[in-house]
């Protein structure tokens, strides 16, 4: 018992790095995953890019409803820039080794971000809410001294929450191997690297993942519900099915982002599918943020304006 004490140490003390394993089953698709990935990372960077700069330059979408999704978008930026370079360094012949502190590093910004975003998604609806259901009041309580209260209590509260999961899980000794299956430092393949009880930080992070996810979504699905009440009182069809497309298609966003994480992150690590997990990530860390400037802004008349402005600019130069 004493020999296989000293062994646990010694591994402990021997990882200073791991090996993201990424989706190495599937290793005559690599060169596919590869391309499949890049293109996808590029439409996200692209789009989120051009949302940003359009919404900076147009004093038009200088407006609460352009102001929070320029803060998704930028998050969007951030958040794909976390997971995907590393993920792509992945699918090439050599093993992808992370450093200790940079898989430190990585699963802090990747929570960080994620928190933001689940906060970010209720106040853009609630956002949303308060522009349909309350037009006339809507001036005065939705300013822009709230506006930046709201999206910096978002961030503020992301970049706090994970702090102490982050605590836990790094000083849990990591012995039984240094490959992580996955193609990030994500938090639940890390624990099945501890050869020590990992049910206080399992927990931990039902309770924060209940909190920042369950609560904000439950937030959202109210928001939407009123929102629906009051457009049933349409009395056009055509403006009637032009909002409920709106809002399902919202919805339908918010719903995989926010499910997924629950999926991910509330249930038990022994439970967890390693393949099911990989693929659950895939739609909140890579497919979401390609689909949400399409969805939340590229579809909406003002920025489809401004973006004209900016190409009618472009052609005259």
């Amino acid at each position: 018992m004493e020999h296989v004490g000293v062994t646990d140490k010694e591994n402990q003390i021997a990882i200073t790095e791991f090996i993201l394993l990424g989706f190495g089953d599937f290793h005559e698709m690599q060169p596919l995953l590869f391309v499949t990935f890049l293109f996808i990372y590029t439409i996200t960077m692209s789009g989120n890019i051009v949302i940003v700069l359009v919404i900076a330059a147009d004093h038009n979408l200088h407006t609460p409803m352009f102001f929070f999704l320029g803060n998704l978008s930028f998050l969007e930026i951030c958040y794909t820039t976390t997971i995907v370079p590393k993920m792509l360094r992945s699918f090439l012949p050599v093993r992808e080794m992370i450093l200790f502190m940079g898989c430190v590093a990585q699963l802090y910004i990747f929570g960080s971000l994620a928190v933001t975003e689940c906060l970010l998604l209720s106040v853009m609806s609630y956002n949303r809410y308060l522009v349909i259901c309350h037009p006339l009041s809507y001036a005065s309580v939705m300013n822009f001294k709230v506006c930046l209260q709201l999206a910096a209590g978002c961030w503020i509260t992301g970049f706090l929450t994970p702090i102490a999961m982050m605590v836990l899980t790094f000083t849990l000794p990591f012995c039984a191997s240094k490959e992580v299956g996955h193609f990030f430092c994500d938090f639940m393949p890390l624990l099945k690297l501890s050869c020590t009880d990992t049910h206080l930080v399992e927990f931990l992070s039902f309770t924060v993942s209940a909190c920042v996810t369950l609560v904000p979504f439950l937030l959202t699905l109210i928001s939407y519900y009123r929102i629906i009440l009051i457009i049933r009182r349409i009395p056009s069809t055509t403006g009637k099915q032009k909002a409920f497309s709106t809002c399902s298609s919202h919805l339908l966003v918010v719903s995989i982002f926010y499910g997924t994480i629950i999926i991910v992150y509330g249930a038990p690590v022994g439970n967890q599918s390693p393949a099911l997990n990989k693929a659950f990530s895939l739609l909140y860390t890579v497919i979401s943020p390609m689909f949400n400037p399409l969805i939340y802004s590229l579809r909406n008349k003002e920025v489809k304006g401004a973006l004209r402005k900016v190409e009618a600019k472009c052609s005259l130069s």
